[in-house]
């Protein structure tokens, strides 16, 4: 026996996207795990994709700890 991992995607009415390829003359057992459950699929736009730019320290905070009011 021999297994291989497949992630298979849905549309919004269940249909397969894209259909893997699979073995010649074989016999296989399906066993369906729902990895997560996202109704609406969200996809960056391609205007703003990889256009983004860090420029500064973003760990550490803006103002100094001495200055909040929670630690107080």
């Amino acid at each position: 026996m021999q297994a291989e991992k497949l992630i298979l995607e849905t549309d919004q009415y269940g249909h397969l996207i894209q259909q893997p390829k699979l073995p010649a003359n074989a016999q296989l057992e399906a066993i369906f795990l729902i990895t997560k459950k996202n109704k609406t699929s969200r996809k960056v736009s391609n205007k703003i994709a990889g256009k983004g730019k860090i420029i500064g320290d973003i760990i550490s905070p803006v103002i100094s700890p001495d200055t909040w009011d929670a630690i107080k």
